[in-house]
């Protein structure tokens, strides 16, 4: 039997129902594999469905199929909770106020170490690499350079794909959309698992070493929210390891701030910009920010910087190997004097089109091969393997074999640096060319990302790069950049796309030469700021991350127009890009802004399915048949006589909440509210957030057949004062209120007082555009 709006009925009166997130079509729920489990809504008026005579199949398939679940953000106003609040003492208080700084420290010193051991790895790992390539090279054995060279870079990025394919299939990519997703509500499969934060490390090192054009930023990013979510935890009573301090932060809440606070530390660490990591969480990551957690991410990212500065200055003593050059500053561009001409003004103007038509392009084409490649990667962990492998032998044959077509361009006799280089890192390459000849794509090509980068930001270089070499290294980053980004590794799109921008700034810049009064080198920084306002489509972070990267601020009102104008111009034609990977991934992502079209819908249009209802005192049976039978994760809790006069709406109970109750057997056979002494026996600790998804499970529970006709009180764990909304709110108002308040469960109640107090739930589904449109396919979505 089940219950619907407070009455009871047999199995063979059970509709055909569908379970949160299975209510698209079979092809939507193919395209985007994504499904939830707190669906728990009804119509306003009855839908007859077609009937059968067994438990809701569907239903059950929707509890089993459910990789994606919404955080409770909101704070629980149970008796068990208030109690617990009410009993902490000042010393508490203040002991859950040191502890909120103090792992705003840890994250920010674990986050910190953590970067200086990747880029020490990089630099490392890859100029060892160099320079037994190059060294190869001045001995004229091309070919055994070559097979080094391909070699060890095809042994890096298949351990790389080997970590994702086997370990955690989670690390691969960016990371920043699930991060985002999480701050949002949404807690996908494994995201911040320890397995997820040991790969993306390890994978990120190989990666970046092996010569892909990747990024460590992105996973840095990552890496900062895993080891915040895993400080967060609260400790592990499986394993002994709970501290009762530690009780304070078993809540998505707290934890959510943690996460923020991780994600600011991962691009402080990723840029050596803490300002620009504060911003980046407020302007891309956080969907929820407030005044205290400002401080938090501040604090933290400046422990980052911190470390940083001291790491650094230990390194450049010599004791790192390779790395421990260029400070906090990693781009020297000091050469612009604050004054620019009209015609400067026009090369930005350029700059800042070409790069929104750029980033929109780069966008919609990393849109068709990520869901090329989801096709490959879902064959299994071999196919994984073997794409990461055919990318890295095309991005080596492309590395060693383009800078042969360029042209060996003669040292500058007025030059300030060595030419040509004898170290790894050097802005005059040599390669194939005689003595006192230099080419200046093995330049670009043979160096890291990072000095690649450098090179082309320098104001230094006496000898301009070729105009040829530029488009040429244009095209190959720019084209890499993109097949690249889907196959399993992980891999961040920020230097990619700082690469590709900087080669076609330097090229705009080049044109411009004979008319403008900007050096090239601040032409290939304003075009790595176009293209990242393209494909981002950020602004405020972006510019402030390159004034942090270049310590140049007399650039900020070039960049910001730039930035402005790239952004408008993506804008026309596509979102930006972390945007578009949370739509193929199929993650529920909420927009701050409602559609257009669901300012012509109210609340109880979008509703859907049985509605699941509790009395206050609820037989045990009915509980335990209605979570075994259906994946909802909110219950509305209906006082009835002879408690009430009429019924009302008592509260909402939380499926974790029911199991946890259950579990510990508070029953009794008469239907009668449980004395306050009787939940003495659990604790708040017991209901709180389980740390890695150890909490109690539906299989866990050991309830006997005499036990199912007993009662159990919901009062003290029902949340007392949930958010309701009239049924006849529009969907828009309904939509933004949901995502401000972070909320899981939206109560719908009735406008007449005549009808049942709740008559339906909204979820975070309730909002998706599949499922909005699929319920009204005639509406135009525009």
């Amino acid at each position: 039997m089940y219950k619907e709006n407070g009455v009871v009925h047999d199995d063979d009166d059970m509709h055909d129902i569908e379970s949160e997130g299975f209510l698209y079509s079979k092809e939507v729920v193919e395209r985007h594999e994504s499904v939830f489990s707190e669906r728990n809504v009804t119509y306003s008026e009855p839908l007859l469905l077609k009937r059968r005579n067994t438990t809701s199949q569907a239903a059950i398939i929707g509890a089993n199929l459910c990789p994606i679940e919404s955080l409770d953000y909101e704070i629980f106003e149970n008796e068990v909770f208030k109690q617990d609040w009410r009993s902490r003492k000042k010393v508490q208080i203040f002991q859950y106020l040191i502890l909120k700084w103090g792992f705003a420290l840890l994250i920010g010193l674990g986050t910190g170490i953590i970067g200086l051991f990747n880029s020490i790895s990089v630099e490392n790992i890859a100029g060892f690499k160099l320079l037994r390539t190059t060294s190869l090279i001045s001995e004229h054995r091309y070919l055994e350079a070559f097979v080094v060279y391909a070699g060890i870079n095809v042994v890096l990025a298949a351990a790389a794909g080997a970590l994702c394919a086997f370990i955690s299939p989670a690390a691969a990519g960016s990371g920043i959309p699930e991060v985002k997703a999480y701050l949002n509500g949404v807690d996908s499969h494994s995201i911040l698992a320890p397995s997820t934060l040991f790969v993306k490390i390890i994978g990120s090192i190989l990666g970046v070493s092996s010569g892909f054009v990747v990024g460590k930023e992105g996973p840095m990013v990552h890496t900062g929210a895993c080891l915040a979510s895993l400080l967060g935890q609260g400790g592990s009573r499986k394993y002994g390891l709970t501290w009762s301090w530690l009780r304070y932060f078993k809540n998505d809440r707290d934890r959510r701030d943690l996460i923020t606070c991780g994600a600011a530390a991962g691009v402080a660490a990723a840029f050596r910009a803490p300002v620009g990591g504060v911003l980046f969480a407020l302007e891309e990551a956080a969907s929820w920010w407030r005044s205290a957690l400002l401080w938090r991410t501040f604090f933290t990212t400046a422990v980052v910087a911190i470390f940083f500065r001291v790491a650094i200055q230990f390194c450049s003593t010599g004791k790192c190997g390779l790395f421990g050059e260029g400070g906090l500053i990693l781009y020297d561009v000091n050469s612009f004097t604050g004054t620019y001409s009209a015609s400067d003004l026009v090369a930005t103007i350029l700059l800042g089109i070409i790069g929104g038509l750029l980033g929109s392009l780069y966008n919609y084409l990393v849109d068709k091969v990520v869901r090329t490649y989801s096709i490959i990667n879902e064959k299994g962990a071999a196919f994984k393997i073997m794409l990461v492998v055919a990318i890295s032998l095309l991005t080596s044959c492309c590395y060693y074999f383009l800078p042969w077509i360029s042209t060996c361009a003669p040292c500058p006799t007025d030059k300030t640096e060595i030419c040509p280089s004898v170290n790894e890192s050097g802005e005059y390459k040599r390669f194939q060319c005689k003595p006192g000849y230099y080419n200046d794509l093995a330049s670009l090509f043979l160096n890291t990302n990072d000095d690649a980068i450098r090179n082309l930001y320098s104001s230094r270089l006496t000898k301009e790069f070729h105009i040829s070499s530029l488009g040429i290294y244009f095209a190959t980053i720019y084209s890499l950049g993109i097949i690249t980004y889907g196959i399993a590794i992980p891999s961040g799109l920020f230097i990619p796309v700082i690469l590709a921008g900087a080669a076609y700034g330097r090229f705009i810049g080049t044109l411009f030469k004979p008319i403008a009064t900007l050096d090239t080198g601040l032409f290939a920084l304003l075009g790595s700021a176009s293209l990242l306002g393209g494909t981002m489509r950020m602004t405020v972070s972006i510019c402030v991350i390159l004034l942090e990267l270049t310590n140049d601020l007399l650039l900020l009102p070039l960049v910001m127009v730039v930035l402005l104008i790239s952004k408008t111009v993506g804008d026309s034609f596509n979102k930006g890009v972390y945007d578009q990977i949370l739509k193929i991934k199929g993650i529920p992502y909420l927009e701050a802004h409602a559609e257009p079209y669901m300012q012509n819908l109210v609340a109880r249009d979008v509703v859907s399915g049985l509605l699941i209802t509790f009395s206050g005192i609820e037989k045990v049976g009915n509980i335990l048949h209605a979570l075994e039978n259906t994946g909802h994760n909110g219950f509305p809790v209906i006082n009835e006589p002879p408690f009430t006069d009429i019924p009302e709406l008592c509260g909402l109970v939380l499926r974790s909440h029911l199991l946890v109750l259950l579990k510990a057997k508070i029953f009794s056979k008469e239907r009668v509210l449980v004395s306050h002494d009787t939940f003495q026996r659990i604790s708040a600790l017991d209901f709180g957030k389980p740390g890695l998804g150890k909490g109690v499970k539906l299989e866990d529970l050991d309830i006997k057949e005499e036990e199912q006709d007993m009662y159990v009180d919901l009062h003290p764990i029902s949340n007392a004062s949930p958010y309701t909304v009239l049924e006849t709110m529009s969907l828009a108002k309904a939509a933004v209120l949901f995502r401000t308040l972070g909320l899981r469960h939206m109560c719908l109640v009735p406008k007449s007082q005549l009808r049942p107090p709740v008559v339906g739930i909204l979820t975070r589904h309730d909002f998706m555009r599949e499922h909005v449109l699929g319920l009204h396919s005639n509406m135009n979505p525009h």
